[in-house]
């Protein structure tokens, strides 16, 4: 087994310098936000759609379309209004009075990254038509099911749902996203680097530098990456706490957990630390793998209850009491 770890971790040191490239290429634009930037490639590579939320301006738009650019995939940007209609995300059907026909005219969401811009701006039925997108890949458009591009990734942005004007996203949705990140301001030093790049008036150019092809090929490598049983009963550990909290001695939270984290929690866990494990060069899975993306994993799949809201507890600090609790292998 160790020459095996051993040859995987050659083959990673090797793969990684397709997405170190990648990296410098968003670097170009994206100034700080290392968290956004190493989470949507840890996306990237695990297959998994990203809800990103903050208040307006701080780059979450941009760094998606920088991603995108930086990939040969073709991207198409949704913004999302109250006025819009779900035929207007995946496609109608047009009659033709000519032949007296209906053809299928295909919506924006065939496409291979798709930046859903202010997802929470729309009325919930909007929102609902991206479920079948995002988790079977495909859409049905009259009686017509249609497979979308490989490969296919939903980054979504949201405002802060306390902003006037925003929907809660129904909680069948959120479960799609493989990780809820929280984007925050960036440092004086970032900004005043934000100032002296932005403020120029010259363009800078973001070469694609990853083809589809050589995505796959990553994503088959990250799948490979070892994980031993204790690290696996380390992630059902966690997951089942937030279930079943007084089986870890943590029944103080039981009041405070409307819904614990789902078996998806547990497959979303695995394979971001996969991808984790990965992005530090490795070809094995430690325990902080899985701590370091536990939180974006886990924090909207963890509901609290009416109780916890009142006293202002949330998800955030139930998931840090788990990991501070849960035994490390």
């Amino acid at each position: 087994m160790d020459a095996a770890i051993k040859e995987l971790n050659e083959k990673v040191k090797q793969a990684y310098g397709s997405v170190e490239e990648l990296t410098r290429e968003i670097g170009k634009i994206i100034v700080g936000q290392q968290h956004l930037v190493e989470r949507l490639l840890i996306g990237l590579l695990a297959d998994g759609h990203i809800l990103i939320e903050g208040v307006p301006g701080l780059a979450k738009t941009l760094s998606v379309k920088t991603l995108s650019q930086a990939l040969r995939c073709q991207f198409q940007r949704i913004q999302f209004t109250p006025d819009l209609l779900p035929a207007d995300v995946i496609g109608t059907l047009v009659y033709n009075p000519k032949d007296g026909a209906f053809t299928t005219k295909q919506g924006p969401i065939f496409a291979n990254i798709i930046l859903a811009d202010e997802i929470n701006r729309a009325p919930s039925k909007v929102q609902s038509a991206l479920l079948e997108a995002m988790q079977e890949r495909q859409v049905t458009i009259g009686e017509k099911t249609f497979l979308l591009p490989k490969p296919f990734l939903v980054l979504a942005t949201q405002n802060p749902i306390e902003q006037e004007g925003t929907y809660p996203l129904p909680e069948a949705q959120v479960d799609r996203f493989m990780m809820k990140l929280i984007v925050t301001y960036p440092s004086k030093k970032e900004e005043k680097e934000i100032l002296e790049r932005m403020t120029t008036g010259r363009e800078i150019e973001v070469k694609p530098v990853m083809t589809p092809e050589k995505l796959f090929e990553l994503r088959q490598l990250v799948h490979q990456i070892y994980l031993d049983e204790k690290v696996k009963d380390y992630i059902l550990d966690l997951v089942f706490a937030t279930r079943e909290p007084e089986r870890y001695k943590l029944a103080d939270l039981k009041p405070l957990i409307a819904y614990g984290a789902s078996p998806r929690a547990s497959i979303m866990l695995t394979i971001t630390a996969k991808a984790n494990a990965f992005m530090r060069g490795r070809g094995y899975v430690t325990p902080d793998d899985v701590k370091q993306v536990g939180m974006d994993v886990l924090r909207h799949r963890v509901l609290v209850t009416y109780e916890a809201e009142a006293e202002e507890i949330t998800s955030e600090q139930i998931i840090q009491k788990i990991f501070d609790q849960i035994e490390v292998p």
